[in-house]
């Protein structure tokens, strides 16, 4: 049972994390096309800089669950998927450095550099995350042993590579509209004509990658041995169109809700999909690594539960005080302050 409980905790931490920090991630890799003027780029990078650190919290916590709670899946994802998240770790960290390197510095050069990273650091991480997720649903030749047999080249098969598109398409639409949210004048009104444009485009993405999941995965299994699981499916498709609708009413916070219900629904359709396994085996079903066989002790789990219990409402508080404080719209005096990127 704590086991159970402590699998869709960890989707929980997965999704949140797509959530917040897709939008920055999603702003970083619309910077080149969109911000066209230096003042424009410092816009693009201010209007994540308040959040961008705070949003990654939910990424080690996912990591760290996974490794705490789930040991064996987190011994198995460093065997197979080692070079993906390593690329993983290099992205996010040159996106981390361009942040506080791009304005040490004046010259064109130095600064087209840190802006090459932005981009690298915040387009890489969507694909690979995609790429490594989409294949987790589809399932990995993990081995009696626990470990999966496969390399970087294994995983960008067309099922991955569909989900790499999905991610960086979630995460532009929700970048787009943060932009909209924190930027003014023409930086304002391209992001706005990139939230059209690429609304279209998410829809198809998403149509495509369930398609694909019918085929390269067991995905649907448990939803058509219960089909009421097919009503989680309402989220992210009244996620996707309340966005269509709310971008046409120019109603930005609502959009970009909407867009953040979608990458939620998104998420939980693969975890409940997945239940109980956390990576199944294409090799053999009693190879894959479930919450019965791959959990740590139920005391480990118990004194988890209680961390968490304890650390995760105090995360929260402080997030919603970063964005109440700081998520308003931007304007000269945002980025003429001496800690501005």
């Amino acid at each position: 049972m704590l086991a159970d409980i402590w699998f869709f905790l960890w989707g929980l931490l997965w999704a949140v994390y797509f959530m917040l920090d897709g939008f920055d991630l999603g702003a970083g890799t619309l910077m080149p096309f969109i911000a066209k003027t230096e003042d424009d780029k410092r816009s693009v990078l201010n209007a994540a800089g308040p959040f961008w650190d705070g949003n990654e919290v939910w990424l080690i916590s996912a990591g760290g669950v996974t490794f705490a709670a789930f040991p064996q899946v987190y011994a198995a994802m460093f065997s197979g998927l080692y070079t993906a998240l390593m690329l993983l770790l290099f992205a996010l960290i040159i996106r981390a450095v361009s942040f506080e390197f791009r304005s040490k510095i004046e010259g064109p050069g130095w600064r087209k550099l840190w802006d090459t990273c932005q981009f690298l650091g915040s387009a890489l991480p969507a694909i690979l995350l995609g790429v490594a997720f989409a294949n987790i649903f589809g399932g990995l030749p993990v081995g009696p042993d626990g470990f999966i047999r496969a390399g970087l080249l294994d995983l960008l098969n067309p099922y991955g590579l569909m989900g790499g598109v999905l991610f960086l398409m979630l995460f532009l639409v929700h970048g787009a509209l943060w932009l909209c949210i924190r930027t003014g004048g023409e930086l304002h009104a391209r992001a706005a004509r990139a939230a059209t444009t690429l609304w279209p485009v998410l829809a198809f993405a998403i149509v495509g990658f369930l398609v694909l999941t019918a085929v390269s995965s067991k995905l649907f299994v448990n939803y058509l041995n219960n089909p009421i699981l097919f009503l989680e499916l309402l989220l992210p498709v009244a996620g996707l169109v309340a966005t269509r609708i709310w971008i046409g009413a120019r109603k930005w916070w609502l959009a970009w809700a909407a867009s953040a219900a979608t990458i939620v629904g998104c998420t939980f359709f693969g975890v409940i999909g997945l239940f109980p396994a956390l990576i199944p085996s294409t090799i053999s079903p009693e190879f894959s690594l479930t919450t019965a066989n791959a959990s740590s002790s139920p005391l480990t789990l118990q004194i988890m539960l209680v961390v968490a219990c304890i650390f995760v409402p105090i995360v929260l508080i402080y997030q919603i005080w970063t964005y109440k404080t700081f998520a308003h719209r931007m304007d000269e005096s945002d980025l003429s302050y001496d800690e501005a990127y």
